[in-house]
């Protein structure tokens, strides 16, 4: 199959010319409710020689919907872009969600797709999920429109965990109130974030806790604290355990800034300045404080550093 993986808005129509399946969503966090909509897509590609994609917005339509309020995502399209290549979609349309794509009516939203995909064959969608002009079309409008176009139309259940729906704002919430371990319960896999070292004050060093410092901007902000995390270099495997701070360093630093995400690898490393790196969380250890001075805080490194060595067995 001759395909691009990655488009942004729609290709040209002679781009993909195999059966096209499609999932469509904002898919945030790329979470267990939402594999079971993009799953099937996969799965179904597969058995005809399709291809499996994916239609997904950029930015958050809550940009243009409420621009005053938009929604803090969970991980930047590029990083949503490369976890669902590898969970097996083999081409990820980002389209722009612009006044003239929210302007399309119900109706004719899946008559536009056909137009600009050709090779669209099916549709999968989530049970909730809404479209069109004002919001006014449902799973029922879309099935209704493929017999028409001869499209089949597939709608997932809502994945539930713990008697309540998995959804990217219930997931947000655990991130904002440092419930890491509960966050990655709903997305079925650790969180983790990619960011670059960059050369620190070497306070760190300093006083005996030698840090990587990794200045990192997300939109979800995870609580501001000290977290059980481990980390390597981007694109591979192997991974050293550490304790994570993320928030301004209230002890050393008296004037606002941006916060930052500081590593100390409980066994050292040779990553240094210029890396990159992944860093999977696991455990949040404490919310961040400010301490009565440098001895105060190397005591509770200490004590940090003995709780994260724990949780590494």
């Amino acid at each position: 199959m001759n395909f691009p993986a990655s488009i942004d808005d729609f290709p040209a129509p002679s781009e993909l010319k195999d059966p096209l399946h499609l999932a469509i969503g904002i898919f945030d966090g790329v979470h267990l409710g939402h594999r079971a909509v993009i799953d099937p897509s996969v799965i179904n590609a597969r058995r005809c020689d399709g291809i499996s994609g994916v239609l997904t917005f950029s930015p958050h339509p809550s940009h243009l919907l409420r621009s005053k309020n938009p929604t803090a995502l969970i991980m930047p399209i590029d990083a949503k872009t490369e976890m669902l290549h590898e969970i097996g979609v083999d081409c990820v349309i980002r389209k722009r969600f612009d006044k003239t794509f929210a302007s399309i009516t119900a109706e004719k939203f899946l008559v536009t797709l056909k137009k600009k995909l050709p090779t669209l064959i099916s549709i999968y969608v989530g049970e909730n999920f809404r479209f069109g002009l004002n919001r006014k079309g449902d799973v029922a409008t879309l099935i209704e429109s493929g017999l028409d176009l001869d499209i089949d139309v597939f709608s997932a259940e809502r994945i539930k965990y713990k008697d309540k729906p998995i959804s990217s704002t219930r997931i947000r919430e655990k991130l904002e109130t440092g419930e890491i371990a509960k966050a990655n319960d709903l997305l079925g896999y650790n969180y983790k974030i990619r960011a670059q070292i960059v050369e620190g004050a070497k306070l760190g060093r300093h006083i005996g806790f030698p840090t990587l410092n990794l200045p990192w901007l997300p939109e979800c902000k995870p609580r501001y604290g000290v977290y059980f995390v481990r980390f390597g270099k981007a694109g591979t495997t192997d991974r050293h355990a550490a304790i994570a701070n993320y928030g301004v360093r209230p002890t050393v630093n008296d004037t606002a800034q941006a916060p930052v995400l500081e590593l100390h690898a409980l066994n050292g490393t040779k990553l240094t300045s210029g890396d990159t790196l992944d860093v999977e969380w696991f455990h949040f250890i404490r919310p961040e404080q400010k301490f009565n001075g440098i001895e105060k805080l190397k005591v509770q490194i200490a004590k940090d550093c003995a709780i994260a060595h724990k949780l590494d067995r």
